[in-house]
């Protein structure tokens, strides 16, 4: 990603004439249309987020609706925000190498009278929401030296309230933090100091079940999630390392002791598994992860933990696990007390395109006729949403097994269908052509067509291959982590993402090695114990721009009633990577989107300096707050002494070489 959209000032500057005077500028993805929906859905997974009573949840709510009653701030005055305070947390003066490998994507919460969030690093933050003045910070100490999986991360926190305990007492009111260490901890929230009894002195030490082959293979990225008296943490594991890879269990305790209460793996380990048959390698399979690395859901009401897993190891080739791999790529509900399976849905069969589940489950309430429908939005890497039944996991929007191509690599046996929705289009594109191919001048749009031309490229589920495939969108999406947001008002999902493709070659094992010593800044996966290495990059051209056609980011609106696409809208402006000129190509992104009653969505995400503001009626752009860094993380929004906030953390995202930083900005009308 790093060097994604990277060109000098001079040259775009003559190349900006040329791209109007072509008359092939940004071809806007448009149409909009307003939603009147009668009788508004006002719970979703959890208790939705209502203004002056907090940001409780990772997702705003448990069931990650991303939705606040916040209604000061409309279409009509959005334009006088201005910033109420600027936070630094330090994270700039961590040593150079350290920084370098991180990746800003924290979202806060908002805690009795502290807004409360954790740093790339590890680091617990109260803030007080009035002036953004440090309340307390909590300091795991984690190893910088370590080689993080994913970068060092943490996307947020979970608060648990202790109903047995005195109000006031210590601990009564507690913080969960996964680390990149591969640690769960316990923190008072009134004070920031360990609970010592969870664990040994406040934290849980995660068993990845083998030893790494690097500090960092495995790590927690997401925030835990909490039912009852159970909190849940998942994983995130490095791809393409090897077959016999860490495990990618989920894991339950006791949210007082640290206990543990139950372990969900999504490959099963004994011949007598439920999800046996379709594993049809060794028996038990000796592959790896199929990992929770994304943010989970809740739904309290029906006391259902709902996972989004990922690929088993490595991603690129399966053949030493034949079948659909079922509860890998899978939208899987548990029984929170147990972890049995109580329904799951697979979006991909037999995955070998890295296409796992990036994003939280949506819980969300969806009305038709009248009637409200309990629902499970899931929005993927692929472009594509599907939306399910929330108590029986079977479609509410209709699927189709359809055919996809085959021939697959030496000993890999593909599924011949793939399920894709019926109603609802991909948001983003997932074919191209040699004459769809982007280039800013003759000899880069030459480069291009002749790339797509060598390469497989007949479409999406195209496998990986010895002559080199396309995959498109990226296994970077579509969409990523930062997931979509809800507006019940409207039985609208808002939801961001990125458009370029990845160019995937399988690598015979015995030249991996050889390829690595030649292609010295490739990334390249030696799938270790597969019949194939991997060689992915981003599908550029020599200037460095994607080969495919812009908009390289979007933010569409759909209809979960109907499936359609009321709106979409083009994502960042390629400014501060093109010498300050604000070009509207759309960039890739990650980070989400939130909702306000007010009328408005909020998202940062893209790769420019911008929180941005956009009308959930026709998503038309309405409002930039500059930043003193880009912003990929989730904003949230609050009420507090009568004001309405919208905060983010604008700290950059070290791999896709956007701007670093280190602060914490909230905005607010100032009258």
């Amino acid at each position: 990603m790093k060097k994604l959209l990277v060109w000098t000032g001079a040259f775009i500057a003559v190349v900006v004439a040329l791209l109007f005077l072509g008359g092939s500028m940004l071809p806007l993805l448009g149409g909009a249309k307003g939603l009147d929906i009668e009788g508004a859905a006002t719970a979703h997974g959890g208790d939705i987020a209502l203004a002056g009573e907090g940001w409780a949840h990772y997702g705003g709510d448990a069931g990650g609706a991303r939705y606040s009653a916040i209604d000061q701030i409309t279409p009509d005055n959005v334009d006088q925000l201005a910033v109420a305070w600027e936070y630094k947390t330090g994270d700039m003066k961590k040593p150079e190498g350290a920084r370098q490998r991180s990746a800003t994507e924290g979202t806060s919460l908002l805690i009795d009278d502290a807004l409360i969030f954790c740093t790339p690093f590890n680091a617990i933050i109260a803030l007080d929401p009035g002036s953004g003045a440090e309340k307390w910070r909590f300091d795991p100490e984690i190893s910088l030296d370590q080689r993080p999986a994913n970068q060092f991360i943490c996307r947020g926190v979970a608060h648990w309230r202790d109903q047995t305990a005195p109000a006031g007492e210590t601990c009564a009111s507690r913080i969960f933090m996964g680390t990149n260490d591969g640690r769960l901890m316990s923190i008072d929230a009134k004070s920031g100091t360990p609970c010592t009894e969870f664990g040994a002195a406040g934290a849980v030490n995660i068993d990845p079940g083998m030893d790494l082959l690097w500090p960092g293979e495995f790590q927690i990225t997401s925030p835990p999630v909490i039912l009852n008296d159970i909190v849940v943490v998942g994983s995130a594991i490095s791809d393409n390392a090897r077959v016999v890879a860490p495990s990618g269990a989920v894991r339950a305790f006791d949210a007082r002791s640290g206990e543990p209460k139950w372990i969900f793996d999504a490959i099963p380990r004994e011949a007598a598994d439920e999800n046996a048959s379709d594993w049809q390698g060794s028996q038990p399979p000796v592959e790896g992860h199929a990992n929770a690395w994304a943010p989970m859901s809740v739904d309290h009401a029906r006391g259902l933990i709902i996972l989004p897993t990922s690929s088993s190891s490595p991603d690129f080739y399966g053949g030493l696990r034949p079948g659909d791999n079922r509860y890998a790529n899978s939208v899987v509900a548990l029984d929170g007390e147990t972890g049995r399976v109580v329904w799951s849905f697979q979006t991909v069969h037999h995955d070998v395109w890295d296409y796992d589940l990036p994003a939280q489950p949506g819980l969300y309430s969806v009305w038709r006729d009248g009637r409200r429908h309990d629902v499970v939005a899931q929005v993927t890497k692929t472009g594509l949403v599907f939306v399910l039944d929330r108590e029986t996991g079977e479609p509410f929007l209709p699927i189709s097994e359809t055919a996809v191509p085959q021939s697959g690599a030496a000993g890999e046996v593909l599924s011949p269908t793939q399920p894709l929705p019926v109603l609802t289009p991909p948001i983003v594109p997932n074919t191209v052509s040699a004459s769809d191919a982007f280039g800013v001048t003759w000899l880069d749009k030459r480069h291009c067509a002749n790339a797509i031309k060598a390469a497989r490229a007949e479409g999406l589920y195209t496998p990986p291959s010895e002559q080199g495939t396309l995959i498109y969108p990226a296994n970077g999406g579509g969409a990523n982590w930062g997931g979509a947001a809800f507006d019940p008002a409207r039985n609208l999902l808002v939801v961001n993402m990125s458009n370029f493709a990845h160019h995937v070659q399988l690598i015979p094992e015995d030249k991996v090695e050889e390829v690595r010593e030649v292609l010295h800044d490739a990334e390249i996966g030696p799938q270790t114990g597969a019949p194939f290495g991997v060689k992915r990059e981003v599908f550029l051209s020599p200037l460095g721009l994607p080969c495919t056609p812009p908009p390289w980011g979007v933010i569409a609106g759909v209809d979960l009633n109907s499936g359609e696409i009321v709106w979409r809208k083009t994502l960042g402006t390629v400014e501060e990577l093109a010498a300050g000129l604000k070009i509207k190509l759309g960039t890739p992104n990650v980070g989400g989107p939130i909702i306000t009653a007010g009328g408005l969505v909020f998202i940062g995400a893209a790769m420019d300096n911008y929180l941005r503001a956009f009308d959930i009626e026709t998503g038309a752009e309405l409002w930039k707050g500059a930043l003193p860094a880009s912003a990929q993380a989730t904003p949230m929004a609050y009420e507090w002494e009568g004001r309405h906030y919208v905060v983010i953390y604008a700290g950059g995202q070290a791999r896709m070489g956007t701007a670093l930083g280190d602060s914490v900005i909230a905005f607010y009308l100032p009258e």
